[in-house]
């Protein structure tokens, strides 16, 4: 397992390197992973206005700062994450800010679909679903604790939907959008605070 995080690590953006690099391909019509679409296109040309967005407008709490400036333990934070992925562009911004705070945490993002040895090791019940926070101690490389793909409000307003519809459709994604927008990033932030406590 070390070698996989390992080998993700040195092949891993830092988060400007993957908005440019995200952005780069949109550009020439084309989204990262392996599967291109004009849906998918669609949905990453969103979440770069989406992010770009919450670069500007996510807040770290003063709780939250607090824990991350204090914390002396050094940490490493792998992201897998895609360019198409609703979940990611709501969520990478946060982490990104999360780890700006410290001095302690190296944060890499990672492609899942370039990386399918480590997607496998963090499978959300059985599918490679992302984003998924991986959180390593910098010594040993160690597992401390994963989070995503979305925090668990987010996570059971689509099962319920589903549940109540069968199915997952565009209303359901704008629901979920919505949730995020009222949210303002405080549920992603005090669920990794948790895996650290």
């Amino acid at each position: 397992m070390k070698t996989i995080l390992e080998n993700a690590f040195e092949k891993g953006f830092t988060y400007t390197e993957y908005r440019n690099f995200a952005s780069k391909l949109i550009a020439e019509g084309k989204v990262t992973g392996y599967e291109q679409s004009k849906e998918l296109l669609h949905y990453a040309e969103l979440n770069e206005t989406r992010m770009n967005r919450l670069d500007k407008t996510i807040i770290i709490t003063d709780e939250v700062q607090d824990f991350l400036k204090t914390t002396s333990n050094k940490m490493i934070w792998l992201v897998l994450t895609e360019s198409w992925c609703g979940d990611a562009a709501q969520i990478n911004p946060i982490i990104n800010k999360m780890a700006m705070v410290s001095d302690n945490i190296d944060l890499r993002f990672v492609l899942r679909d370039d990386n399918p040895d480590l997607m496998n090791l963090f499978l959300t019940n059985g599918s490679k679903s992302i984003p998924k926070l991986i959180i390593l101690d910098a010594e040993t490389w160690n597992v401390i604790g994963d989070f995503g793909p979305r925090p668990q409000a987010a996570k059971q307003l689509i099962l319920d939907y589903k549940a109540a519809h069968g199915i997952i459709d565009e209303t359901a994604k704008i629901e979920l959008q919505k949730w995020y927008l009222h949210d303002k990033g405080i549920s992603t932030q005090k669920e990794i605070i948790a895996l650290l406590s």
